[in-house]
């Protein structure tokens, strides 16, 4: 078996980059040994030569790893030691790669011995594929998993980092989708198209000339998505998805699949509508539409988003509307035939939670939809079936609140890797990166790369041993009320429903009618023509988003909002 030996040789005790370096081995199929900190030119050498006669290895299937990331004087004559010493060895043909800091690699490189040199600019892929035996610089699509699922498996246990990307042209955004897959920073490009590209695609005679461009870039061909996409084809080879319209949603999911080999679906359950102004359905159609689209990309095993809950935070709906909305996304997703569902969790949102009320509140909506990933099981566990007994995965992405960026651009770096590092308590598989540069404008490639960058360093910090946050008391306290909470206004939607409503969480009429009584409202809907907005949300002294009696500020349960509410309720 292929076996890496590595250490930091000589007076260097810095072992983290080792410690990366076999982990990602390990990935790659390679045995490893770890001889620690503060290693001598004989004592790694030594190694070698007992791995080769211990275990009958080949020399060319021994990899010896070094590190030195001191003084580059100093690390120039130790390496320089190192390479006399180990000539022999590597006559025989065991191979050496060295990694430390850019001044200490460049040394390195100048001996001329050692068959790579890592600088610490590379990212987890490029050290994947030397170790792997791909040549540096000839990587191809096969080498990297063009599939959801795959890619967050081979990436693990880091995520898979997504960005949204659009600018005003299509040439512009080809560039600039090209530069950051060269760049090799994420492993999605998520599309971001304009307005008349979701709602009037297939009708022209709908579009406005005066509106191109305006929130995205301007697809108004499938060859415009083809171009798009062939500029990902570099690079990392990202992975393609992008919004799935307000119109026309089949027609848009075949192209999608088609042209950018669309990644998952991301649609939600009750806005992209007449009630959001953002397409033609009204709020029951377009909740039929859109469990149509769940059930079109679940028949073809392709993985789907419901980007709800967030649409209620940014609303500043209170923290249980969020949890109710995310449990009813993942109950539809697995009742339309969905296997890979993907949890997306919005944080900072709205912008005035704290840290730990958004972690309860994260947890919530997992305890709540666990369930659903065991056959037969329902609300909680208390008996509703949404759906036959095929498995159904959960996958959680997370991202940092869209509307909790300063204008401060020191500031919005900040909070972008503060916000990152909290999520990783949740250990999400996707990451989905929001610039830094939001408040101020839609980023460009540079800003999608320098954000990327900075929620990786955030990731790997959290990865080193970040503490467990979410065994706070406080987290799990507001955790179990909102797991509570939100049972109430589940069961209060589920009486909504008459005797002759087979399952009430997937029943159109039902679903519309939550909204229009207003067991499901926030702030932001005042003089909606489908919902209420009469409820009043708080950020209490906890942190935590709640629901306030709009006449004195008191907070309320739910089973006191709802009772204000005067519907009447099937027992």
């Amino acid at each position: 078996m292929k076996t890496v030996i590595a250490g930091a040789l000589g007076e260097c005790v810095h072992v983290a980059g080792v410690m990366g370096f076999l982990r990602l081995a390990e990935a790659a199929g390679w045995r490893t040994v770890f001889l620690g900190p503060a290693v001598s030119v004989q004592d790694l050498l030594a190694a070698a030569r007992r791995q080769a006669a211990e275990r009958s290895t080949e020399p060319a299937d021994i990899l010896i790893g070094v590190s030195y990331r001191l003084t580059p004087e100093t690390g120039e004559r130790l390496l320089a030691e190192f390479a006399e010493e180990a000539d022999e060895l590597r006559a025989a043909g065991v191979r050496f790669a060295f990694g430390g800091t850019p001044p200490v690699a460049g040394r390195a490189r100048a001996l001329g011995f050692f068959e790579r040199v890592f600088d610490g600019s590379e990212p987890a892929e490029a050290v994947l594929a030397y170790l792997k035996g791909q040549p540096p610089g000839v990587l191809s699509e096969a080498d990297f998993p063009q599939s959801t699922a795959e890619r967050i498996a081979w990436k693990a246990p880091y995520p898979i980092v997504r960005h949204h990307f659009g600018l005003p042209t299509i040439e512009a955004t080809r560039e600039g989708i090209a530069r950051i897959a060269a760049a090799q920073v994420l492993d999605l490009v998520s599309l971001g198209i304009d307005q008349d590209a979701q709602a009037n695609f297939f009708h022209p005679e709908r579009q406005n000339p005066r509106r191109t461009g305006a929130g995205g870039v301007p697809v108004r061909s499938a060859a415009d998505y083809r171009a798009l996409y062939a500029a990902s084809r570099r690079g990392n080879f990202p992975l393609m998805r992008t919004y799935s319209g307000t119109d026309d949603f089949v027609r848009l999911a075949e192209m999608y699949v088609e042209t950018i080999h669309i990644a998952w679906c991301a649609i939600p359950i009750f806005w992209f509508n007449r009630m959001d102004g953002r397409g033609p359905w009204d709020l029951e159609g377009s909740i039929r539409e859109h469990q149509r689209v769940m059930a079109w990309y679940g028949a073809r095993g392709i993985p789907v988003e419901l980007n709800e809950p967030h649409h209620w935070g940014l609303r500043e709906a209170p923290d249980v509307i969020f949890c109710v909305a995310a449990y009813l996304s993942a109950y539809n997703a697995r009742a339309f035939g969905v296997r890979d569902y993907i949890a997306q969790m919005m944080f900072n949102s709205p912008p005035g939670l704290a840290d730990q009320m958004d972690l309860a509140k994260m947890l919530a909506c997992l305890e709540l939809s666990a369930p659903l990933s065991l056959p037969g099981r329902g609300v909680g566990g208390e008996g509703e079936s949404a759906g036959d007994e095929t498995p159904f995965h959960i996958w959680r992405q997370t991202r940092t609140g869209l509307l909790s960026y300063p204008l401060d651009p020191d500031e919005a770096r900040a909070h972008l890797a503060a916000s990152v590092y909290v999520q990783m308590a949740l250990r999400p598989h996707i990451l989905h990166v929001v610039a830094h540069t939001e408040a101020h404008h839609a980023a460009e490639a540079d800003d999608v790369i320098e954000a990327c960058k900075l929620a990786r360093r955030a990731v790997e910090n959290a990865l080193r041993g970040q503490p467990d946050m979410t065994a706070d008391p406080a987290i799990q306290e507001r955790k179990n009320e909102l797991v509570r909470e939100a049972r109430v206004t589940l069961r209060a939607i589920r009486a909504l429903a008459g005797p002759e409503v087979a399952d009430p969480f997937t029943d159109p009429p039902t679903l519309a009618r939550a909204v229009t009584v207003g067991l499901l409202d926030a702030p932001h809907l005042g003089n909606n023509p489908f919902a209420r907005g009469r409820i009043r949300s708080a950020i209490d002294p906890r942190g935590a988003c709640i629901a306030v009696d709009p006449a004195t500020g008191r907070a309320l349960t739910e089973e006191e909002r709802i009772a204000s509410l005067d519907i009447q309720l099937d027992p």
